[in-house]
């Protein structure tokens, strides 16, 4: 299969006062079109990190990492951006919508920073891919008006907005009880194996690492094995 996405020898720390945290040592990766690969480790293993790095949305200190053989982080901030919107999409455990807008808003937002975007045109699509994670009946609702695990799939809805060539999942069960986050991951897998996305997910569940193609495993920011 080809590779989408490849990082080399990324190092990642943060500093607290005097001390240095070494969260990614030299973890090197390929991500293949199409594939599901689950990332896990235990709280604090340097998982949400990977997950950022490779999505272009936190710098390492030292490495690389490669989306179709371009290298993200010689961007220009501006180009990364573009890179984020056009090429990329996020689901966080948090969910993160904005309650001043309604499902259907906050679903065709990342069509909005497209250019050229058509607003008519992007809430047409929103309302197709709330259909499909079940929430017809919801249109019109704000995010405060839905359950957790309805918001989760509003989420999962607008990271797919821009037909992105990458998901980037982090624990997005972690916040859910276990039937609905089964009816979440449900829609997830549908709709990614439908389009042929590629999906890197971050959990710290075997059982949902176990629905991926391919497993990895960190430990103390270091990759210990590829399933």
């Amino acid at each position: 299969m080809e590779t989408i996405l490849s990082a080399k020898h990324l190092d990642r720390s943060y500093t607290i006062g005097k001390t240095s945290l070494d969260v990614l040592k030299q973890v090197s990766m390929d991500i293949h079109e199409g594939e599901t690969v689950s990332i896990m480790g235990e709280s604090g293993s340097g998982k949400s990190t990977l997950l950022h790095v490779l999505g272009g949305l936190d710098n390492p200190k030292v490495g690389q990492v490669h989306f179709r053989g371009q290298d993200i982080y010689r961007m220009s901030a501006l180009r990364r951006a573009r890179f984020r919107a056009e090429n990329v999409g996020f689901v966080f455990q948090s969910f993160h919508l904005l309650p001043e807008l309604d499902i259907v808003e906050n679903v065709a937002l990342p069509a909005m920073a497209k250019r050229g975007s058509n607003r008519r045109t992007a809430k047409a699509r929103a309302r197709e891919l709330l259909d499909e994670v079940g929430l017809a009946e919801r249109i019109g609702h704000r995010p405060q008006e839905l359950s957790g695990g309805e918001q989760q799939r509003v989420a999962i809805a607008r990271a797919l907005m821009n037909d992105p060539d990458i998901i980037f999942a982090d624990e997005p069960t972690g916040n859910l009880d276990s039937k609905t986050g089964c009816k979440v991951l449900h829609y997830l897998f549908q709709l990614v194996g439908a389009r042929r996305h590629t999906l890197v997910l971050v959990t710290h569940s075997g059982e949902v690492a176990l629905r991926c193609s391919r497993q990895l495993y960190l430990k103390d920011g270091v990759l210990q094995n590829q399933g």
